[in-house]
Parts: C-alpha cells; structure tokens; sequence
C-alpha cells in the first residue's frame, strides 16, 4: 500500500468537511488571468487571516503537470532537505498523487536531499497549499520538499537542482514556496519589513532577499524555499515578477498592534 499522508491541520487551519471547505475556497478563489508562472510565492496560516492572498496566487497558476511545494520546517523534524519519497496527500477534497519519479530522481542525483518523511508528518506549510489545487484544477501531481537550512550556499544547490531534475524529466511544472512574512510586530512594521523583503523577491534576487531578512531582522518563515524556489526559476530563465497582493492578519482581525504580514507573489 503507498503511503498516504493524513492532513493535520484540518479543520484548523481551513475547514474539515469537503463542503464547507469548497464553500469557502470558491470565496478565496476567483477567475483571473491564467499565467505562465514558473514559481510562486503563497503564504500558509489559517485561510481567515492568509486565505485571500493565497487563492489570489492560486487563481492565477495554469494548470500544470506537477507543482513542487517547498515549505519551512517549523517542527525541527527530519533532516533538512525532506524530500517525500512518493504515495500520497490526503485533503478534505481528496487524496493527490506525490510524483514518486520526480522524487526519486532528485534524491538519486542529490547531494543534498533525502527521502524523508519525518520533515512532513506534521508540517502545516506544504498542506494548506494543496486545497487550493486540487479545487482550481484537476490531474495533477505534487512534489512535497521542506527545507530547515539557512545555509545559503545549500539553499542555491537546492535550487539548481530541482531545476536539473525538471529539466532532465522534461516535466511541465510550477515550483510554489510557502511563506508567511514578518510575525507579530505592529503593521507598520511589518509593511516597512515586508516592503524590502517583497522588493528583493520581486527583483528575482535571493542574496538581496537574505540580507534583507537577516540585516533588518524579519521573521519571515519560509525565506529558505523562496531563496531554492528563485534559484531554480532563473535556471529556467525567469524575467519578470509580480506582486499579486499583500496583507496582514490586522485586516481581518482588527488587530494592528500584532500582525503576520502576507505576500502572495508569482514569478514569470
């Protein structure tokens, strides 16, 4: 029997029940301009606080034979660069196939990465992407990868070698990286923090985007797989960027005083 991931933030983080997730998903989703992303930036909290900028990302992805998801590690399980080896994801909507080819091909030729499935057991950050999916489009494949390294030497290789796999696969394929942006400061500053981390990603700038991070201190949560996701997308010849939206958890709470700030970007 392949292994099948169980989802474990439903009904927390977005609805546990295939009809009230649906009914709320097609409030986060809309008709937009299908474009021809390479890599996309989404954020992953709770879908009342990030859920609009994520399905505004979403919307805009055309349907592609894989989609890599690279999410942080915010539980410190597994080894770094995790891998899922193959089987699949359940969500309330159903279960999606893990390209297990991809995977083994990527582990095969890696020097970095390992099949593990201790990383994704309970990480959140990979999950709540998959809804938006499989209730967009239908046949497709993931290929779930989480990254606990900052290294940035690793986090290129990372990158270069997700695009050699895909390239030597001749795979039509999107890379998504899952993150939020600065956590609990107050929303001016998050949107001063966040405008300079946004600004490095938009100009398809990683070394940018770590010193960013690091220099002003922002807590942004998934810098590891937007730096692996922008390395690859230049690999492939990534030109231009766009800001599909930003927000914080303050517009839907009421709450400025202690926001997480949200950026949904894609990469063309």
């Amino acid at each position: 029997m392949p292994t099948v991931r169980e989802p474990v933030v439903a009904g927390q983080f977005y609805p546990g029940q295939k009809a009230d997730l649906e009914k709320m998903l097609a409030n986060l989703t809309g008709k937009a301009k299908k474009e021809d992303a390479i890599g996309a930036m989404s954020p992953h909290a709770g879908y009342i606080y990030s859920g609009a900028v994520a399905g505004k990302v979403m919307s805009r992805l055309k349907k592609r034979d894989v989609f890599i998801i690279i999410g942080p590690n915010h539980t410190g399980r597994g080894a770094q660069f995790s891998v899922f080896p193959g089987g699949k994801w359940r969500t309330p909507l159903g279960l999606v196939d893990v390209d297990g080819d991809m995977a083994g091909e990527l582990i095969k030729n890696s020097g970095i990465f390992l099949a593990d499935e201790a990383a994704h057991a309970y990480e959140h950050s990979i999950e709540v992407q998959i809804p938006f999916l499989q209730y967009l489009m239908k046949d497709f494949k993931i290929l779930p990868i989480v990254i606990g390294s900052m290294e940035m030497k690793r986090l290129k290789q990372a990158g270069d070698e997700i695009a050699e796999t895909v390239n030597q696969l001749g795979v039509n394929c999107t890379i998504i990286a899952s993150s939020d942006m600065t956590h609990y400061e107050t929303q001016r500053e998050a949107e001063r923090k966040d405008k300079a981390a946004l600004a490095a990603i938009l100009e398809l700038d990683e070394n940018k985007l770590a010193e960013k991070v690091s220099g002003m201190d922002i807590s942004m949560c998934g810098v590891s797989p937007v730096i692996a996701m922008l390395s690859a997308a230049k690999k492939w010849g990534a030109k231009e960027s766009e800001l599909v939206d930003y927000k914080t958890s303050g517009d839907s709470s009421g709450d400025y005083s202690s926001v997480v700030g949200y950026g949904g970007v894609i990469i063309k």
